[in-house]
Order: C-alpha cells, then structure tokens, then sequence
C-alpha cells in the first residue's frame, strides 16, 4: 500500500515540545543578612527557607497556592512602605528583607492574640491535642497573654449543643461532626485561615469544602452544610494534613495521644505507591502521614493508605499456625515448627506420589518484591518445577504480552509526574477516581489548568464528569467492544493522515506500520461500521481520534476494563499501535500507562512469577538464563513452562495436582468462576493458605499460615510507574515472622539451603541475576528515595520514561488488531451485560477494608441497573434482585442509575457475601488466559433474598472458622 498516494497529505509536523530545563533567571536577594540566590518568582517565604529561616505563618503550606490572609508573615522590605505577606511577595534582585523587627513582632503577637480570643486550643488544651502547629506559632510569637478575654463565641459553655443567648444556631457553628469514622471536626476551633479548602479544591479537586459565614460566624463547612459523612467529601486527609489546629484532627490522635517516633514507608493498597511516615505510639500506628518527598504522590493520600490501616489490629486476624487433616475437620492451632514441618511432609509426599509437577506455588500481589521472589524461587528450586503463577494473571498478563509484543518490555512507559505535560489525556477501562485516587487527584488538575479529557467506558464513572471536570469525549461503548473502537480510532488516524511519519519511519518498522495502515483502513473498520456494533456514535470516535492525534501531548492510561476480556492482549496491542502512529512515545505527557490495581501486582510480575518467565521477563527456555540461576541455585531448571492458575485447577479436577502454596491470594473470591475454583480446591490434598485472615480460600485449605502486614516487614514494592519503593518495618511482626522469614522457613524444611538475614540480601541476589534490577540496592533506594527501574550502568538513577531514544525491542512493532466478538453472548434468556469494578473505599476482595472504618461508605456490593432495565424488570431501587448468568447466579439489592446504559448492569466484588465471581464465566484471553470479567450475559430479575447457596456458603464458612463480623478494627 501507498500511504500517501492512498490517503490525504500527512498534516504538518508538530514539535510538541520536549520539557527539557530552560535556564532560569535567578535572583540574589538579602534576608536578615544572609546572601540567597533563587529563581526568579520565588516567593520571600520560600527563599527565606532555602537559607534556613523560618517565618512564621498560618495560611501557607508547601502543598497550596500562597493565600496571604493569616497576616502572621509579615517583613520589612528596605526602601517599601508597609509589612507585605512574604508568602505572597516574590524576590526582587537586590532586595533586603528583614524577618525580625520590634515592629514584626508586635504586629504578629496582635494577630494571634486576635485569633486567640476566639480561639480555644492552646489556652484550654482539652479542647485539642495542645500540639498544634497553631499553638506553635503562638508561641513562636512570644504570645503570653490575651488582653481580650475567652469570652468569643467559640468559648461560650454549650447546653444540649446550644450556646446560650445564641439561638438554635449556634447548633451549627458549634457542635462537633463525628461522623466521620477516622476524624473529628470542631468548628470551635476554626480560625478560617481556608487550608482545609484550599487542600480539598487545589490538591484533592473534590470541592466538598467551603466557608460559610462572615465574620465572627465564618467557619469551614462540609457540602450543603451537611455532615462530613453525608457531604461530597472523599476522606482523602488532605484538609486534616492542612488544618494548622485542631478543628480537623485525626480520632486516633485525640484518643490515644501523640505519635513518638517514625518511619518511611510505602502503601499497601493500589498500583499508585504513595509514601507515608506511619507514626507510632508503644509499637502501635497512630496515624498515616503522607510524606511530602513521595515520589508517587507528593504528600497526597486516599482514604485507603491514609486512614485504612486499621485492619493490622483487627480481631479477625490470625496470629497462630494452624492444620487440619481434612477441610471439614476443625482447625488445630500449633507452633511454626510443627506447621512447616507438616506442610514439607505433605508436599514431599505428594510429589512421592504423584510427580514432581503434582505441587506448585501463588506468589501474592500484596507482598514484596523479595517475598515474591523467593516463593518463585522455592517452586523451581525447591519443588522443581514451574507450577508458580500470580493474581496478574487474572488482572494485567495482558499488559505483559501486549507491550512485550509491540515495545520490548512489559510495564508502562511513563512516570506519573508525566501527566503534567500532557495535553490530551485518555483513559480507557479505567476509572482513577475510584481504583487509583490520588493518581486522579493529579489528572484531575491538569484537566482544570486545560488539558482535554477522552473516555472510553461502559459506565459514566467519575472521571467522565465530576466538580470542575468533564470529558470532551466519553465513548459508552458496548463491553467487549474494545478492539473494534480502538481500531475505529486508527481508522480516523490513518484516513485522514494525522499519523507521525517522521516518528514511525526513525523508530518503528515501516512496512509493518504499512500493513497495519491497510487493515485499520478497511470499511469494516470505519467509525460509521464499528458504531452499528459497539454502540458509539460514529462521530464522536472521529471526534476523540482527531483530539488524540492533533491535542498535543497525548497520554493513555487503562486499566482492568482493558484486560479482562477475552481480547485482552489484542486491546493492548491497538493501544500500542495508537501511540506509535501519532508519536506519543518517549517524552514527557505522552505514552501508555497501565494503572495497575494491587500494590506490587508489577513487583511480581518483575520477579519471576509467571510459569513461563524468570526474573526480569525472560523466558525459561533460554539456555542463558537457565545457566545464571543454576550456577547460583545448584540444580538444574526445568526449561518447560508450568500451569497457570486456571490449569493448576483443571488439572487439580483431574487429579493430577494435587498440593498449592498460596501467600497473600484469595483465589476463591477473586478469580473466575467460582464453582470451578472451588472444585479445583476440594479436589487437592494439601493446600496451603499464608495470610492474615482465614479469607474465602481458606475454607479449602488444609494449612494455614499466619502472614504479617506491610507494617511489620522490611522490603520493597513497585508501582505501576515501575518506581521501587522501600517498605520499612515500623512495628514488630505479630505473628513471630514476617512473611519472607516464613517462606525460607519452608524452604529449609524441605532440604534447601538458604540462610537470609535481611531482606536487602535478597534484593542483591535479585540485581546479581535481573539486568533491569542491577543497580538496585537498599543502600541507594536508602539514599535517594526511590527508582524507576531498568536501573543499571547504563541507568544508575533509573528510568522515568522509558522507550525515549528507541524501543527495548529495537523497532517498534505494528501488529493487526482484528476484532473477535467474545463467545459470550447476549440472548433472550441473558439479555443483559454484567461488567464489574471497584469502589473508592473498598480494596480488591474486601479483606482489608472490609475491617476498617470503610465500611461505613460501602457495607454491601450493589447492582447497578439503567432505569429503564429497571422498570421494564420491576424492579424498585433498594430491591433485592437476583442476578443470573451461565455460569450460577447470586443475589443482591439493586441500585438504580443512568451511570450504567440500558442493557448493561455493573457491580464491585468486594463482598464474600455476594460472590460476584459465581456469575463470571471461564472465558479468557487469547494469549495469557486472563479471565473475562467485564463481559457476562446475565438475567436479572426480582428476589425475596439471598439464594439457598448465599445461605448454605455462609453457614459454611462459619463452620470453618472463619469469623464473620466484619466491623471496625479493635
């Protein structure tokens, strides 16, 4: 085919601007004697901190705009009249400032003694924590009296919640709000300084806060005057971070007294990695604090990694090893010694038995990156075979292939700063506002300052229209349809000539490029075509084309709507095509991003978890590789891939495998097919559960070991930006060993000889054998927060974006996308598309924040049904309905929205209860057999209640042991 003989003149070429460092002009300035050089525009305040001086203030912080209202700091300029607001006023070449003058300090001691006298913290410290930074800055100030009394509104003694002589009013202004289960709000205590406001617009974007009042009765409220509980608010911390009292403070705090002591960690929960300093009191955490130097989040958080932690403390967890000889067997409470000494016994007995490839191993997701790699180790070496798999197998293998395929490498392409230089930002599968918050919080405010937005969803989520934010282009296509649309883009893209030419000619092949052209051209492929069958308007798929191809900087980012389906790898593959054919690879704002859902879900990929890779995504076929860990392991590798999840269960019904490690995985809620897994589970004879409660899984298992949290281990994660984050142990493990120590424990018990001391030992065997690994150390991650790996000689500090001079493969690869319409089908028995996601306060399965406060936002999973589907059914909102596909069918109350279109419903799974995955089929992936979780042809009609199996399995579960109130942490 001849491009440009066959479709119009490519369109101008556009230089949109690599953001390289543009020399600064900078400016030398004086502050109290001392000789300070920065860039121009920094504020007085900043400069005055570059050279160690601290002036004193309310309204400013690192995190917000400058304000300028708190009047506290305040400076004298030579040469200018007045005491201007040195967070407002920037540098000047050649200007002396002074911070400290008799004027400066009467001036600031009258400000707080204003704000004191309406003021109760501090000067009654029952009111508060009496550690404020307000009390501080009180202080700083040489405040010791307040010559105006106590006798403001705020102070006036409350009856029933009514101040007297103030009217019902004062029930507003004064009382408490408790609702929130991690915070308290005492309007008493508000000096209206706005940085509870400004945190939730300027860094959060939720909007939920504002100021009421004026004057004296100005104070911060929540949404329409509403309790924090009922509001818009999204309990992300960030007003309570900001609070410079105690009007916004932490329960955890004001019960149990101030943190003592510190340290830097990573979040346990989504793909994002936001880095904390958990405070501790007497080996328990106080408080989450998002740490201003995180490299993912720069001191953002969620409601998730800020305040859900809980579940550490909670009764549920389990701190003793414990067997049993069969699943309906009581189970049996003994030491560490005696539970691994039965679990080597048993695996060695089966493998007697049965074959060595009778055993194999599930690395977890939720664990380190040194823990994934020794289960992964223990498999080959221990059990010698490749029967090890992962949750990505059920999530992003994928992504894996896909980008593998077409780039080289199987992670994302860009650090998340990245998203500050994008012009076009397109979200396919995904919704950030839910699964990866504070990532969101940060599109989010890229898409106020005017960059353009593209969604493809089934679902109006969030992120197509919320507070200050709406899509330019939201395409409701039809679930299953991804492929097909995706192609319809391409078609556009190619038609009428807004591909890169210079791009694709000097980093991709040509005449692959070429062939993919001629098949993205063809009239099946046309907007027009595609359309008739996904659902989209024809013109709004050429609309977000040409915005994608022309905006500017243009970034993807999807997520498990992506994947999930049984076109998975195809559909990453036509998103690698879309940024390859307009040149959005290799820069700053631009590339493809994977938004993955666990905390290490790439960590375990990068290690070595699937039954086909070792570390660093190199096949186990290549005599090469073998050779490294066979000279450093001792034995000799088996150079056959191993089973997969769903093939360790079809072989497991067989009888052929017959024992499994799982650490960290609850593979009965979360994978397909839930009759199927069971089944696989009943049907072997030693299966072994690592973890911190007796979760679905375990009602199967045959050992149980108690695992620890992220709280209580040293180690690493990596996060879907590639970032290696350290973990850090910051309180003592629970359960005598951390879940590293656990797995070596079992290895020695069944003959291998490993001697680790320290995680660190096993992150340098992981850079001795892992090229993209090489540089990574504990000392350096020590030093300089954090990497993005390939981390190597040739990259010693890592890599933010990846693929910038050429691809890792070499050329980039075009591939063909031809849509395949799922085997599941839509009839007059199953009318209706199930699709299924995530809520914000719910964490994959539920096992951790279903034993939190957050059960307070999300106490049961819901089915979302448009309301004409609704009407036609019957159905009322509220009702319990039952949901019918296939495969089983379960039962649930409905929740009637427009968010979903007519004929497709959509529910979360993070109840056990509920069982979503009863309904999901076991359809899958092409290329890695990754479920179809998003496309299930269901019924829906209604019910009197949960089904007889809702009510048999909870009776089993009890019978179990599992313990079933799910309430807050203890």
């Amino acid at each position: 085919m001849n491009i440009k003989a066959d479709f119009p003149t490519l369109i101008e070429e556009i230089d949109y601007g690599t953001p390289e460092s543009k020399a600064t002009k900078r400016v030398t300035l004086t502050v109290d004697g001392q000789n300070i050089t920065v860039p121009e525009g920094t504020s007085i305040m900043r400069a005055a901190m570059e050279g160690g001086i601290e002036i004193p203030k309310l309204c400013a912080t690192d995190m917000l705009d400058s304000f300028g209202s708190c009047r506290v700091c305040l400076v004298e300029i030579e040469g200018r009249a007045g005491t201007p607001a040195s967070c407002t006023t920037p540098v000047a070449e050649g200007i002396v400032v002074r911070t400290q003058s008799d004027r400066l300090d009467a001036i600031r001691r009258g400000v707080m003694e204003l704000y004191v006298s309406d003021h109760p913290t501090g000067w009654n410290e029952k009111a508060g924590t009496g550690a404020s930074e307000f009390d501080a800055v009180a202080k700083s100030v040489g405040l010791t009296e307040n010559r105006y009394g106590v006798e403001g509104r705020n102070h006036v003694k409350q009856e029933n919640g009514v101040a007297p002589g103030h009217g019902s009013l004062a029930v507003d202004y004064i009382a408490r709000d408790e609702s929130n289960p991690y915070f308290t709000y005492d309007p008493a205590q508000c000096i209206v300084c706005s940085r509870c406001v400004r945190a939730c617009e300027e860094v959060q974007g939720t909007f939920a806060l504002t100021i009421e009042g004026r004057g004296f009765e100005s104070r911060m409220v929540a949404g329409m005057h509403e309790d924090f509980i009922a509001s818009e608010c999204v309990s992300c911390g960030a007003c309570v971070q900001a609070c410079p009292t105690d009007a916004l403070r932490e329960k955890t705090v004001l019960e149990k007294g101030m943190p003592e002591r510190s340290a830097v960690t990573t979040c346990a929960y989504c793909g994002v990695g936001c880095s904390f300093k958990a405070e501790v009191k007497d080996d328990e955490v106080i408080r989450m604090m998002p740490y201003k130097d995180g490299q993912a989040n720069h001191g953002h958080s969620c409601v998730k990694g800020r305040f859900a932690y809980g579940y550490a403390t909670h009764k549920d967890r389990i701190l003793s090893p414990m067997i049993r000889e069969k699943i309906t067997d009581p189970w049996r409470e003994v030491s560490w010694e005696e539970a691994i000494a039965h679990t080597a016994k048993e695996f060695r007995r089966i493998q007697y038995q049965y074959g060595r490839t009778a055993i194999g191993g599930i690395t977890s997701s939720r664990c380190t990156n040194e823990e994934t790699y020794l289960v992964q180790k223990l498999v080959r070496q221990g059990f010698r075979n490749n029967n090890v798999d992962t949750c990505a197998r059920v999530c992003h293998s994928p992504t894996g292939y896909g980008l593998g395929q077409t780039y080289g490498t199987s992670a994302g392409t860009q650090d998340f700063d990245s998203v500050e230089f994008t012009d076009v930002a397109m979200i396919i599968g995904a919704n950030p506002a839910s699964a990866h918050p504070v990532f969101a919080s940060r599109l989010k405010k890229r898409l106020r300052q005017g960059a353009k937005l593209i969604v493809l969803d089934p679902r109006r989520t969030e992120m197509v229209k919320s507070a200050h934010v709406e899509a330019d282009y939201h395409l409701p296509l039809k679930p299953g349809t991804n492929v097909a649309v995706l192609t319809a883009l391409a078609h556009v893209i190619v038609t009428e000539g807004l591909y890169n030419e210079a791009f694709i000619r000097e980093r991709c092949d040509w005449a692959e490029f070429q062939d993919w052209a001629s098949f993205v051209a063809l009239p099946e492929n046309s907007p027009e075509t595609v359309g008739k069958l996904s659902g989209v308007d024809p013109e709004a798929i050429r609309g977000a084309a040409r915005l994608y191809a022309k905006g500017g900087n243009g970034a993807i980012y999807y997520g498990l709507g992506v994947t999930e389906h049984s076109q998975g790898s195809t559909t990453v593959i036509a998103i690698a095509n879309l940024a390859m054919a307009t040149g959005n690879i290799g820069r700053p704002g631009v590339g493809v991003n994977p938004l993955r859902g666990q905390n290490n879900v790439q960590g375990s990929c990068d290690m070595g978890s699937f039954p086909h890779e070792l570390p660093g995504y190199r096949h186990i076929s290549g005599d090469a590789v073998r050779d490294i860990y066979e000279s450093l392991w001792g034995v000799k590798l088996d150079e056959e891939p191993g089973l997969r999840i769903p093939n360790m269960l079809d072989a497991a019904v067989d009888g052929s495998f017959k024992g499994i490690y799982i650490q960290g995985e609850d593979i009965l809620q979360s994978d397909p097919d839930t009759k199927h897994v069971a089944g696989g589970l009943a049907a072997m004879e030693c299966v072994v559960v690592h973890d911190l409660f007796l979760n679905e899984t375990a009602n199967y298992a045959h050992v149980f070991l108690p695992g620890s949290t992220f709280l209580e281990k040293d180690g690493t994660f990596t996060n879907a930006e590639r970032r290696i984050n350290m973990v850090r142990k910051v309180i003592e493990p629970k359960a005598r060993y951390a879940d590293w120590e656990a797995t070596q424990e079992l290895a020695r018990a069944i003959g291998l000889d490993w001697n680790y001391t320290h995680p660190s030992q096993i992150m340098d065997e992981i850079a001795k054998t892992t090229p993209s690994f090489a540089g990574v150390s504990f000392e350096l991650l020590d030093r300089v927060g954090s990497v993005q790996w390939p981390c190597n000689e040739k990259a010693p500090l890592g890599t933010p974006i990846m693929h910038v001079d050429g691809f890792v493969r070499g050329k980039g690869k075009f591939i063909r996308t031809e849509y395949v319409a799922t085997d599941e089908r839509t009839g007059p028995r199953y009318p209706l598309l199930l699709t299924t996601g995530r809520i914000l306060s719910q964490y994959n399965v539920g096992a951790q924040t279903r034993r939190t406060g957050n059960i307070a936002w999300h106490a049961e999973d819901r089915l979302e049904i448009h309301p004409h589907d609704a009407e036609v059914r019957g159905v009322r909102d509220g009702d319990w309905v039952r949901l019918a596909s296939r495969s089983g069918e379960t039962t649930l109350r409905a929740l009637i929205t427009d968010r979903v279109s007519p004929g497709v419903v959509y529910t979360t799974f993070h109840h056990p209860d509920t069982q979503a995955n009863v309904i999901t089929t076991d359809f899958s992936d092409w290329a890695t057999n990754c479920p179809e979780y998003k496309v299930t042809a269901v019924q829906v009609a209604p019910s009197n209640g949960p089904t007889d199996w809702q009510k048999d399995y909870n009776e089993q579960a009890k019978q179990s042991r599992r313990i079933a109130p799910l309430a807050a942490a203890e």
